[in-house]
């Protein structure tokens, strides 16, 4: 199929533009002008744009794509409502090209607390990493609350701590829920989850966890 990627300079979006590529699909790789971004092969095209606030000027990325994956979210805790704002944006060019598949990343605090989740993580990981990137789970709240309101099929990941080790397929996945006793997961297995989601009819619709 055809996929378009937002995000594809970052560390998950550049795995999904790879692993897409290497299981046969054409994808189209939408970057920031300003961005330095040198990958090439025959199955994949590069859309420059100058940001990914104005809808329209994201529209003809999405020409004859079949589903839309985003990797787009904050890189500091400054960065500001990044998420929410560029969310907005790419869904509204979805709606005038009439692209219905979406599968986006979060994060695993904003999903419910499984009742069997360890004292670590319950007591001391989830509320200091809320604390600390507080701004930063605010916007993509708002992120989620767009994409959940919006009418497309749509999926939400929510991995925990990323790390920039190997894609090894194998992690724990909760649909609708939270896996527990998680703390972290590839970059390159998020990416992998995100791709197996655009197929899978039990994860539209749904907020998606995973982890080790």
């Amino acid at each position: 199929m055809k996929i378009t990627v937002f995000g594809a300079t970052g560390g998950i979006g550049g795995q999904v533009v790879e692993q897409a590529l290497a299981a046969g699909h054409k994808v189209v790789a939408v970057v920031r002008e300003s961005s330095t971004y040198d990958v090439r092969h025959p199955s994949l095209e590069v859309v420059r744009v100058p940001g990914l606030e104005e809808a329209e000027l994201l529209r003809p990325a999405l020409d004859g794509s079949a589903a839309v994956v985003s990797g787009v979210g904050a890189r500091s805790r400054k960065a500001g409502p990044v998420a929410s704002t560029s969310t907005r944006s790419i869904l509204a060019a979805m709606a005038a090209a009439r692209v219905d598949r979406f599968v986006a990343v979060s994060a695993i605090p904003l999903g419910p607390l499984p009742p069997d989740e360890s004292f670590l993580n319950r007591r001391v990981v989830l509320p200091m990493i809320n604390a600390f990137a507080a701004d930063v789970y605010a916007d993509l709240r708002v992120m989620e609350a767009e994409i959940m309101s919006s009418p497309t099929e749509w999926t939400i990941v929510r991995p925990p701590k990323l790390t920039d080790k190997s894609l090894t397929g194998k992690y724990r996945v909760s649909v609708g829920g939270t896996v527990p006793r998680t703390y972290s997961i590839s970059r390159a297995d998020v990416a992998h989850l995100m791709l197996a989601a655009i197929d899978d009819p039990t994860m539209v619709n749904q907020p998606v966890s995973a982890g080790y």
